[in-house]
């Protein structure tokens, strides 16, 4: 049966400042998970209150972002990905204002609390790079984006040494609300909206259990030191988190339209890509608490190097500088071997990083010689976890399946965190009434790093297979072609229930290794292929209903057809051209 469809293209063009305007706002947000850092210790000063409440100043963006991650990229998903960038941005920019005008503790709460919510901007950024750009562009722009998060990190240490040391610090929160205005006017000027949309509703009620889950989760470990890791409370909390999650996961699997499609989540190259980064997360976490305070330490220590708290943060910024650079070298990496090879590759440098920098611990330029190393490895293994996940989802689903990886990056840091401050802790000594951390102290939380990252290897090792291109040229950059089938098979192997044709170009021309792609009413990928040397391809359809067939390849403007199968007429033929309209066979 021949099915005569009306097509449009899946893309749209876009200017080439896309992608330096969304890893600018990956940036901005990145800042704010690291703005408070060199006034951490005069927070209760400042604040007017006790070290512990203190604390929750930090603890509060932390439980915000994770919160907010999956959510906003669900909502990206379902409602235009630009604008919830821009809706994150704009209650940072609330935030960071309520924060600059109020030295109280509830209020500066409530104002890092909102600024939290801008996390979402780093899988909202990627899932905009991946609907807007060609595939020969994904790979690095996808890389930048990634590595944002620890580039802004990076190079908001010495900036905001630079301020809380000369003026007052309300001046770091002005400072963030501006760089968040100037993003929301770049994005509004330079970035489009994508086309792409997931069906369905919002599910309110997954993220109210989600929401209730991670927090019950994350407070335990934000503030077990406290609280003691074995009192009723910490146990408590654990327990009541377990049980919450579970019953979120039982909801999700029976929705139709869920906030996480765990059955996507457990296929392994998404497991085993989510396990590894939460091992990423935790090693990256390290080296920012340990370094500075080594740096920072008096040399009457006998260990400590006895910096300014600004040369201490240019000392590390070298660690995000790094992680920036590294994005063009990833990209040619992941086209030539895959992100999974880049990623066990990223991992083995900061295996190494840690393990040297374990008796390189006794000079300034030595901690400048581990920042580069560890930004080296960290940035190609960030920059390799979006380019893993974005090939295992629809592309539908690209911003929640982002957002649930950035999550568990942040869990990592979380129980980095948690971790590393419990040991500097336990092995410090008094002097004069002031607990010093020990260079045993920073020692084994380089060894616990290394072990993290050992972990996060294994999980690598056991992520899927990459089967690699024929063609370098062909190959994308993010890797979205993994596990295609190829459409190299005689007609009468594939099921009756199809939809078949040829791509051609709009001279009649067979276009080869064309990818074709099935989406379902929901925005799901139901199928793709690669056609064959002849411009033929073969489709199975899963169920009877409507569909759209997309069509790409190198060359030639993307398309997408609309069309229908019954279920019971055998095979559909729908021949597709590129780039004009759809040919009827």
């Amino acid at each position: 049966m021949t099915q005569t469809t009306n097509d449009q293209p899946t893309g749209r063009a876009t200017s080439g400042a896309v992608v330096p305007v969304l890893a600018f706002a990956g940036i901005v947000v990145a800042v704010m998970q690291t703005l408070l850092v060199p006034v951490i210790k005069d927070l209760p000063q400042l604040l007017n209150t006790t070290p512990s409440n203190a604390t929750w100043v930090l603890t509060s963006t932390l439980l915000s972002g994770a919160v907010a991650t999956p959510i906003m990229g669900r909502l990206g998903d379902l409602y235009g990905k630009r604008r919830m960038l821009m809706a994150g941005l704009a209650v940072m920019v609330l935030g960071a204002l309520v924060s600059a005008v109020t030295s109280d503790l509830l209020p500066m709460i409530v104002g890092r609390t909102l600024q939290g919510f801008a996390m979402g901007a780093i899988p909202l950024g990627i899932g905009l790079m991946r609907d807007m750009l060609p595939r020969e562009k994904l790979g690095s722009a996808m890389a930048l984006m990634s590595s944002s998060i620890g580039v802004g990190g990076g190079l908001a240490l010495p900036a905001a040494a630079l301020v809380a040391q000369h003026t007052d610090w309300h001046t770091l929160f002005y400072g963030a609300a501006g760089l968040g205005v100037l993003s929301i006017a770049l994005t509004l000027l330079v970035v489009p909206e994508s086309e792409v949309r997931a069906e369905g509703s919002f599910d309110l009620l997954g993220a109210l259990g989600l929401s209730t889950g991670l927090v019950l989760f994350l407070l335990p470990i934000t503030k077990g030191g406290d609280w003691g890791w074995t009192s009723g409370t910490t146990l408590g909390l654990f327990g009541a988190s377990a049980v919450v999650l579970l019953l979120w996961g039982v909801l999700e699997l029976r929705l139709k339209a869920p906030l996480v499609d765990l059955r996507t989540t457990a296929r392994p190259a998404v497991l085993f890509t989510n396990l590894a980064s939460i091992m990423v997360g935790v090693s990256f976490y390290v080296v920012s608490l340990v370094l500075p305070q080594l740096l920072q330490l008096p040399k009457s220590t006998g260990y400590g190097l006895g910096q300014s708290m600004v040369v201490a943060g240019l000392l590390v910024a070298p660690l995000g500088l790094t992680m920036m650079f590294t994005a063009p070298v990833y990209a040619r990496l992941s086209a030539k071997y895959g992100p999974k090879t880049t990623l066990i590759l990223g991992m083995l440098i900061i295996a190494i990083g840690y393990g040297a920098g374990l008796g390189l611990m006794s000079a300034p330029w030595q901690s400048l010689v581990i920042s580069v190393v560890l930004g080296a490895g960290i940035g190609l293994a960030y920059s390799s976890l979006p380019a893993l996940i974005v090939g295992a989802v629809p592309a539908s689903e690209t911003g929640a399946a982002n957002g649930l990886n950035t999550l568990m990056r942040s869990i990592g840091t979380s129980v980095s965190s948690a971790v590393i401050g419990m040991v500097l802790a336990d092995t410090a000594h008094t002097v004069g009434g002031v607990e010093i951390p020990t260079l045993h102290g920073f020692r084994v939380s380089f060894l616990i790093a290394t072990g993290a990252v050992t972990i996060g290897l294994l999980m690598a090792l056991c992520l899927p297979k990459h089967r690699p291109a024929a063609h370098p040229h062909l190959r994308a950059g993010s890797e979205e072609d993994a596990g295609l089938e190829r459409a190299d098979r005689e007609p009468s192997e594939q099921a009756l229930r199809a939809f078949r044709g040829r791509v051609l170009d709009t001279d009649g021309t067979p276009v080869a290794r064309a990818k074709v792609t099935l989406i379902d009413r929901r925005g799901r990928q139901a199928g793709a292929t690669l056609s064959a040397a002849d411009g033929s391809y073969a489709l199975a359809v899963p169920a009877q209903g409507a569909y759209v067939l997309a069509a790409r390849a190198d060359g030639h403007a993307p398309l997408a057809s609309s069309a229908t199968h019954t279920g019971e007429e055998g095979p559909v033929d729908v021949d597709l051209s590129l780039p004009g309209e759809t040919v009827t066979a």
